[in-house]
């Protein structure tokens, strides 16, 4: 579990045997009965921030299986036309979803993708998988981008990531039309 990670522990009396744990932001939010004791509460806190991690940890691959995964794309959408030398999560990126490195064929991806549907994660390796080819955001690399079927879906999905936080602070949520800067990549 994430070192900053805050428990909030709910007591419901409607609750009598089960017991359930969500993520909400920086908190892990843990549902219990109210009729447990402290020692059940703590039990039961410790064992479902266990689970949590561990189902967290499966839906996070790994460096080499994002790069297999790398090699899968752009095989299946690009005609095996990109090849990257490496592909990796970083933890350094916190205004981009991913990046890469033309020259040197080496594209990162930024571990807040990590937990994001399947479908997300592919298209933001698709993106970076094109850069390979075009360096550039012009019409071409965008045509090559919307071969994976997904591509306008999980821009969608991102460009939502992308605005709950300026919701939470209280602003308009107004999402400009910024299509060059989802995926900011130089």
């Amino acid at each position: 579990m994430p070192s900053n990670t805050k428990i909030e522990v709910r007591r419901s009396p409607r609750r009598q045997r089960t017991v359930s744990a969500y993520r909400d932001g920086d908190k892990t939010v843990v549902l219990v009965p109210a009729s447990f004791s402290s020692a059940e509460e703590q039990r039961w806190v410790d064992r479902m921030l266990e689970r949590l991690e561990a189902r967290e940890e499966r839906r996070r691959p790994d460096d080499e299986a994002l790069q297999t995964r790398a090699f899968e794309l752009a095989e299946r959408y690009l005609e095996g036309l990109a090849q990257p030398v490496s592909v990796r999560w970083v933890d350094n990126q916190r205004t981009r979803w991913g990046s890469c490195t033309p020259d040197a064929g080496s594209i990162r991806l930024s571990r807040r993708l990590s937990g994001m549907p399947s479908w997300v994660v592919d298209y933001v390796l698709m993106h970076e998988l094109v850069h390979l080819i075009i360096p550039n955001h012009g019409p071409e690399f965008w045509d090559m981008v919307r071969r994976y079927p997904k591509a306008e879906r999980a821009r969608g999905y991102l460009e939502g990531v992308s605005a709950a936080p300026r919701l939470d602070a209280g602003g308009s949520g107004e999402v400009e039309d910024e299509e060059d800067d989802i995926l900011e990549d130089e």
